[in-house]
């Protein structure tokens, strides 16, 4: 697959940079076709020893590649950008930066390819959910080459960008709303007297399992409610009880609240 070819660069190897390597590299990508760079030495050692070229140097990194993930905070991608403008024309720029839109990536880097994604942490075991929306200039073979790489970290979906702060709300950060659910069962268990591992493991299995049916199975979650739930049985009265914790509209507060914010991120650090 002449994909495979095209040489990558991920500026920033954090938490995000470093699970998308990762899973580039699981899903059958050449290590020695990335690069890596961050201000923060340690956070390099372990990609070196995938083999993953390393160094400090952005613009390096930029020039070497075809196509170049800006993995950075917020209020860091105008700098980064500037620094690589000249070494990216016609090539394809991804930034994971939240809440910064597609117009203002151009405004600094208007020669290149530019791609806004918002993956979520699964990416780290290759189960991200990942939206994305491009620039008018990315042609239909480059949003291939861009699905192509975000299927390596999961699923992935193009989206219009007004949907980007709310995506940001709901899957961006939904790995830390599902840890609570997935602590929260856990806990439950040893309430009831489970062993610990074994409450946590079928916790965090049964989250899983329900994922898979309603993705793989295009099944509607209501319709896996009724398939579990049984006249007097017991998952009937443990939704009675949950249902009464107003567990519904405190989730969609917190998405309320988490889209709010990204909005509010954006225009703190003047990033239209």
């Amino acid at each position: 697959m002449m994909m495979m070819m095209d040489k990558v660069a991920v500026i920033g190897a954090g938490m995000m940079g470093s699970a998308i390597i990762k899973s580039l590299i699981k899903s059958g990508y050449s290590s020695g076709q990335i690069s890596a760079v961050d201000i923060q030495t340690q956070k390099l050692d372990e990609l070196q020893g995938l083999g993953v070229k390393t160094g400090l140097d952005n613009c390096k990194a930029a020039m070497d590649a075809d196509v170049i993930f800006v993995i950075v905070k917020p209020g860091d991608v105008r700098k980064v950008l500037k620094e690589i403008s000249n070494e990216v024309s016609g090539k394809l720029v991804i930034s994971v930066a939240a809440t910064v839109p597609l117009a203002f990536l151009r405004t600094h880097v208007p020669d290149a390819k530019v791609v806004r994604i918002m993956p979520n942490l699964g990416a780290m075991v290759q189960a991200s959910y990942t939206a994305y929306c491009c620039e008018e200039n990315v042609t239909l073979e480059e949003k291939k080459k861009v699905e192509t790489l975000l299927n390596m970290m999961g699923i992935c979906d193009e989206v219009e960008e007004k949907y980007m702060d709310a995506l940001t709300a709901v899957s961006g950060s939904g790995p830390g709303y599902m840890s609570v659910i997935v602590e929260a069962l856990t806990y439950a268990g040893l309430k009831v007297g489970l062993p610990r591992n074994i409450a946590q493991k079928s916790a965090a299995q049964t989250i899983l399992g329900t994922a898979k049916l309603v993705i793989d199975l295009n099944e509607d979650p209501a319709k896996i409610k009724d398939m579990t739930t049984t006249p007097g049985g017991t998952t009937i009265e443990a939704i009675y009880q949950i249902e009464q914790s107003q567990i519904r509209p405190a989730m969609i507060r917190a998405i309320e609240e988490a889209t709010k914010k990204s909005t509010q991120i954006r225009e703190k650090l003047n990033l239209t």
